[in-house]
């Protein structure tokens, strides 16, 4: 098993559902919650490091990277020149990008190629906002059997809801949003 290949401890799901943390079950609905967070922020969230992205220039001092925390900036070049550290630019770990010497990065198009490392570095940084939604989605996949709204069991009834069902609760919407890819418009 990959050091990031889920988002949450599965010994922490096998606790909440009383299973071995090896249960092949628990470690499918944890690796499907895993995915699905990652396809809806757009990104790994884990560590990923000398990631190449070309940018859009937005005629601003300041422009954000698209994928938060950020721990490096390797390289910055603009229209193929390649930008120092310190004199030309400078950047944050909120993603920040800034221009440096009162210049302003330049209106276009494309005109920014930024190799930078981003993400949190093993599961036991990753925000705990993101392990809860995780954690909730793959027990609700353990325990909710697809496409089941309402069972009935003896004198007991049960009814499973649109949102648990396809794991879009209020806190999942909220911490997707907060996660997500940043674009050009977001700046």
């Amino acid at each position: 098993m990959a050091a990031d290949e889920f988002l949450a401890d599965p010994a922490e799901l096998a606790a909440k559902l009383g299973r071995s943390a090896d249960d092949p079950k628990l470690l499918a609905a944890l690796r499907s919650a895993t995915r699905r967070f990652r396809g809806q922020v757009g990104h790994r969230v884990t560590l990923v490091t000398d990631d190449t992205v070309t940018l859009d220039g937005n005629g601003r001092e300041s422009l954000l990277l698209p994928v938060w925390p950020t721990t490096a900036v390797t390289r910055v070049t603009l229209d193929g020149t390649e930008l120092t550290e310190g004199s030309d630019y400078s950047w944050s770990e909120s993603g920040m990008l800034r221009r440096l010497g009162f210049l302003y990065w330049p209106d276009r198009l494309r005109c920014l190629q930024v190799i930078y490392s981003h993400g949190w570095d093993g599961l036991d940084n990753v925000p705990e906002d993101i392990q809860e939604v995780v954690l909730e989605r793959a027990e609700a996949a353990f325990t909710i059997p697809v496409g089941v709204q309402s069972k009935a069991v003896g004198g007991q009834s049960v009814t499973f809801g649109a949102q648990a069902a396809s794991g879009a609760t209020e806190a999942w919407v909220s911490a997707v949003n907060r996660y997500k890819v940043r674009t050009g418009g977001d700046a």
